[in-house]
């Protein structure tokens, strides 16, 4: 017979047993009752459930029949009608009674199974069996409703990465012993985390919840929560993922919360974090979880685009660029490669790699956009006028960045540490002398994303605030090695301090935190500012590339003017060598010309010498300075 049905019928003959006793008769060993109790004993193909609650609680004969009793009420009528059950009733009536069973150290009490309603004697006040346990010993499944919201249950996935799996298979390892420590996994990839704690699970045949911190405190108080988690894990075998990826940055008190629950729920636990805390006051075990190699990329691509002709030597080699740049994880690189599929752009062969990087792309993106600026870069070579020796560093920057992977990766310089391997650079210059329109050079050029991030809007006077932000902005482009431009770098590199105070420790903590994270970072680390004299030189000496900016000179002026306006733009009878005499940063230029382009459009007449001088003089007074004399009465 299905234990389903089995388990009702052994449920009913054990409540008919009860209130046949409870009517003042015994159980006679021929009887039909008797009979209908051996028969639904014998026909369970597993112990029922009011059994399993007893074997997992650890009940006396007293307390299981006590816990029979309450659900009896609930679940018969002729019980019901008697009244709510109490304690003084299962005293007088049940065998073996025990004073000791409604103790807050005994199971019913402990655990929860049994409610004592009303605040009287204690031998008078009515009983009720939790709503869960009722559920349970009619062999009902699911988790307390009294959990909804705060739990949820995380599936299995249908293969792991082989680095993943052996994580994986040390949970398992570490579970099977008597006393499973708590798991901590922590990394920068939190899909993995999740994927790796489940796939344990479900080797282990356990059912795995997530647990999300912002559940609590509405309907259930910690306390309540520490409670309900460790019954559902003896109930049903349940293990819990405490996700820290749902905790809000800066929310200490979650945070707080997720270790407290680590440190007392009574089940087994994995805690995953970003970064590895604290230890905790308990037995625990901690993996890290990486990225997929890219060993384990290739193979992830290889399958999703199978059949998509990829051992073409030019697919080929579009698609091995992709998995050098994008460090993603196996459901990303499903999802990109079935969008690529679907692009109607997409090539039978030889744009399959353009296809899967603008894809990646995209992909990447959507972690970077809350926290910084993307800059469409759409500007070439030809738009930047820079002195010979700057314009070299800045390709010595592109091949560096293209070819990391080859020098990194396959001849070997990664396997001797993480350290150095990071391309950051400083540009150095003041306002308007091209350092932004580099990057966007240098992105366009590499056909990656460029993002902004404001310095001075990461930092916080808060402790721990400032490298909270940058951790953020780091682990989200870390998935795409975007471009990331850091404005107004002397904010947090200034000249470190002497160490007066706390503050002062901790500002010195912050700028070593952004150094060890763009010195591992594998992407383009971009930093500007406009007083490199202010910066700290120990920054400096473990920077990969310094280019200064400097103003312009009359030659580079002229180039800039030549090129400044756009060839759909009228313009009559410039003359860029008169121009390149204002003594203006390129930045400066463009603002002149563009006030000029308005100016002519206004009158209806092309760009004309007139207009741009008009223009320069509301730019030189913007700048506090005085319009050249010798160009004052053109």
């Amino acid at each position: 017979m299905i234990w389903q049905p089995a388990n009702h019928r052994y449920l009913t003959a054990q409540i008919r047993r009860l209130a046949h006793r409870l009517a003042g008769n015994d159980v006679e060993p021929e009887s039909d009752l008797a009979r209908e109790l051996a028969d639904a004993a014998a026909a369970m193909p597993a112990p029922p459930a009011l059994d399993r609650l007893q074997s997992i609680f650890g009940l006396t004969d007293f307390e299981r029949e006590l816990v029979l009793l309450c659900a009896g009420h609930e679940l018969d009528a002729a019980l019901a009608e008697r009244g709510s059950p109490t304690f003084g009733l299962a005293l007088a009536t049940l065998p073996d009674p025990q004073w000791s069973a409604l103790t807050p150290a005994r199971p019913l009490r402990r655990h929860g199974l049994i409610e004592v309603q009303g605040s009287g004697a204690l031998v008078w006040s009515p009983l009720r069996v939790d709503e869960r346990i009722l559920h349970y010993v009619m062999g009902a499944a699911g988790p307390d409703a009294r959990l909804d919201g705060v739990i949820d249950v995380l599936a299995a996935p249908d293969s792991l990465v082989p680095s993943h799996d052996g994580v994986a298979a040390a949970i398992v390892e570490a579970w099977q012993a008597s006393s499973p420590p708590v798991i901590e996994l922590w990394g920068p990839d939190p899909e993995a985390r999740s994927a790796i704690a489940a796939a344990a699970c479900h080797r282990l045949d356990r059912v795995l919840y997530r647990v999300r911190p912002d559940g609590v405190g509405r309907d259930l108080d910690e306390r309540q929560l520490m409670r309900l988690l460790t019954r559902e894990a003896c109930l049903d075998g349940a293990a819990f993922f405490l996700d820290g990826d749902a905790v809000e940055p800066g929310d200490a008190a979650a945070s707080a919360l997720l270790r407290r629950l680590a440190e007392h729920v009574r089940a087994p636990i994995v805690l995953a974090t970003r970064d590895r805390g604290r230890r905790l006051r308990r037995a625990a075990l901690a993996l890290e979880v990486e990225r997929p190699t890219m060993a384990e990329r290739r193979e992830l691509f290889d399958r999703a685009l199978a059949g998509e002709r990829i051992d073409v030597p030019e697919a080929a080699l579009g698609v091995e660029r992709v998995i050098a740049q994008f460090a993603l994880d196996a459901p990303a690189i499903r999802a990109v490669c079935a969008a690529a599929r679907r692009n109607p752009d997409a090539g039978p062969v030889g744009d399959v790699g353009d296809v899967l990087w603008d894809t990646c792309r995209a992909q990447a993106r959507s972690h970077l956009d809350d926290l910084a600026q993307r800059i469409d870069a759409r500007v070439g070579w030809s738009d930047l006028v820079v002195p010979e020796a700057q314009r070299r560093t800045l390709h010595e920057i592109a091949v560096r960045v293209r070819n990391r992977t080859c020098v990194y990766d396959r001849w070997g310089f990664a396997g001797r540490g993480p350290r150095g391997l990071g391309i950051t650079a400083l540009f150095a210059g003041p306002s308007g002398t091209g350092k932004t329109l580099a990057a966007e050079v240098l992105a366009a050029e590499l056909h990656l994303d460029l993002y902004r991030v404001d310095l001075s809007q990461v930092v916080s006077k808060y402790i721990g605030e400032t490298e909270r932000n940058l951790r953020r902005v780091f682990d989200a482009a870390e998935e795409g090695a975007a471009v990331l431009l850091f404005d107004e770098a002397d904010a947090l590199f200034g000249k470190r301090s002497e160490v007066n105070d706390s503050h002062d420790r901790y500002a010195n903590i912050e700028i070593g935190y952004l150094l060890q994270r763009t010195e591992a970072y594998r992407g383009l680390a971009i930093l500007t500012t406009n007083f490199r004299a202010a910066l700290d030189h120990a920054f400096l000496r473990r920077l990969a590339f310094i280019v200064e900016f400097p103003m312009p000179d009359a030659v580079l002026r002229a180039e800039i003017w030549r090129g400044v306006f756009p060839s759909e733009a009228p313009t009559d009878a410039l003359d860029f060598d008169q121009l390149a005499r204002l003594s203006l940063s390129g930045g400066n230029i463009r603002n002149v010309a563009l006030a000029a382009a308005f100016l002519a459009a206004d009158a209806g007449e092309p760009v004309r010498m007139a207009h741009v001088f008009a223009a320069a003089r509301g730019e030189f007074a913007k700048l506090e300075r005085s319009f050249p004399s010798e160009l004052a009465l053109s």
